[in-house]
């Protein structure tokens, strides 16, 4: 009988400090985890104005709005809409509204310069500028 209780009492003590030995989460995973959803490139939430300077050089102001749609606009007139997602900082997709528009994926970056870019799948890069709420209304 005692060594049944001896046996018993050390697989208890053997419980506890395996329990006490698990291994802590990673770090990683856990900032992964506690990464808020929609930040764009620059670190900050992906909803706002941005003027976009295209790779022939026109520009266009984009506004992503914080339930997924988009509109994107050429001196106050509305040339593309659709929905959007930012899948992380560097990959933000769209989809046009256009009939049987496929998703889009840009890859986006900021460089050592401070200067953004997003290039598409065909290569083409694009700058983005982040626009004030009071400068986009101008």
């Amino acid at each position: 009988m005692k060594k049944i209780m001896l046996v018993a009492a050390m697989v208890g003590i053997a419980a506890c400090s395996q329990a006490d030995n698990a291994p802590a989460p990673d770090a990683t995973e856990e900032a992964a985890e506690a990464a808020p959803a929609n930040i764009a490139a620059d670190g900050l939430p992906s909803e706002g104005t941005y003027k976009v300077t295209l790779a022939d050089g026109s520009v266009q102001m984009e506004e992503l709005k914080a339930d997924g749609t988009y509109v994107a606009t050429v001196d106050g007139k509305v040339v593309e809409s659709g929905t959007w997602e930012q899948k992380a900082p560097e990959t933000y997709c769209y989809t046009t509204d256009e009939e049987g528009a496929e998703q889009v994926c840009n890859a986006e970056s900021v460089g050592a310069d401070g200067v953004w870019t997003s290039t598409n799948p065909d290569g083409e890069t694009a700058t983005v500028e982040r626009v004030e709420a009071e400068a986009a209304a101008e």
